[in-house]
């Protein structure tokens, strides 16, 4: 994996995950001395933008991402060798219970990019989902420009806007053509007898 660091207010941090989109940073997991990466962390959340690039001094200026300003979470503790800092700048729109419609969705190499999309979905819009349609769900999101992908390290990530009534539309098409159903082997025991 190819590693970049990150430079802000004289201090720098090697970042092991980021993703970016439009020169604003929507996620950031950094590794460095406690003291540089939560400097930084200081910089970003005042809207300062930090220099991300190679090993070189130069490097592209990134700002915070303006859509999630001010709903940063820093996550931040010290690795077991003690020399290091390992520190994550989440904005709220990437956590489960988020309110807002519109969502970051951060996928590690092992989850299900599918799946998680339909949970998040799931909690945020009004509309009946079942979980064996997270496969079209996820096709039909992408295939519309409702989800677009940001260019990612240490993880993959996605830009979701949904559009409920597009997608209560498409539902509604995809059911009278039969490519969507509730089928009783997929329900939970309980369901099964009322089904």
């Amino acid at each position: 994996m190819h590693l970049l660091t990150i430079r802000a207010g004289g201090f720098s941090a090697t970042v092991d995950g980021c993703a970016r989109g439009e020169k604003e940073l929507w996620f950031l997991s950094m590794l460095g001395h406690q003291q540089a990466v939560r400097a930084i962390w200081a910089r970003l959340v005042k809207g300062e933008a930090g220099f991300l690039g190679g090993d070189g001094l130069a490097g592209e200026p990134l700002p915070l991402a303006r859509e999630a300003w001010g709903t940063w979470r820093f996550t931040g503790a010290r690795l077991p060798s003690g020399a290091s800092y390992h520190g994550m700048l989440v904005p709220e729109l990437a956590v489960y219970n988020n309110d807002r419609s519109d969502f970051l969705l951060l996928v590690r190499g092992q989850d299900d990019a599918a799946n998680l999309h339909y949970r998040f979905l799931a909690r945020r819009l009004d509309l009946p989902l079942h979980p064996s349609w997270a496969v079209w769900l996820w096709q039909r999101s992408v295939a519309r420009g409702e989800v677009e992908e940001l260019d990612s390290l240490g993880l993959r990530a996605w830009r979701c806007r949904p559009s409920q009534e597009a997608l209560r539309d498409d539902i509604g098409k995809a059911v009278r053509r039969g490519e969507l159903g509730v089928e009783p082997e997929t329900l939970p025991v309980t369901d099964q007898k009322a089904a």
